[in-house]
């Protein structure tokens, strides 16, 4: 059974500059046993019944609707835009997206690993004020929910292998 663990963003990850200037990064993997297109990852991602729970919510709170169909356009580029998101960046094995706020980033990867895949999920929390003494600050608001994000990314991740399988 595959597990999801947590690694350092590689060099090449489009979330690197987000590490680099100081924000809150993280970086989850987990293999897939078969070869999966990048498109196929994002479409699996974006339709898992944890993440539906999500779009149900962003339709009802944040008035930011989304369906499967908008899924499949974003990862065949068709669009640019998905629920909360727009893109900031895409090549062909990666995917950036940018909250409608500008505070938060979800970043996709897809990258050979034998006859596998390793699928990648990271994030970037923007630091909302920097002080020289004690550098960025990402806020009370996120700091106070970064265990449950951390587990939920696990989650989603592992959501999303399962329904590539």
């Amino acid at each position: 059974m595959a597990t999801v663990r947590k690694l350092e963003l590689p060099e090449h990850a489009l979330l690197q500059c987000y590490h680099l200037s100081g924000a809150y990064t993280d970086c989850y993997y987990i293999d897939s046993n078969k070869q999966v297109l990048q498109r196929d990852y994002v479409i699996a991602f974006y339709t898992t019944w944890l993440f539906r729970i999500e779009r149900i919510i962003l339709k009802w709170l944040a008035s930011k609707p989304s369906s499967d169909e908008d899924a499949r356009r974003l990862a065949d580029s068709e669009q640019d835009a998905f629920a909360a998101w727009t893109t900031e960046a895409r090549s062909e094995y990666q995917l950036l997206m940018c909250d409608f706020r500008g505070r938060t980033r979800s970043w996709f990867m897809s990258e050979r690993n034998g006859d596998g895949t390793r699928l990648y999920f990271g994030s970037a929390v923007v630091p909302v004020t920097k002080s020289a003494a004690n550098g960025p600050k990402i806020g009370k608001g996120f700091s106070l929910l970064l265990g449950f994000h951390k587990l939920y990314s696990r989650a989603l991740l592992s959501a999303a292998r399962s329904r590539l399988s």
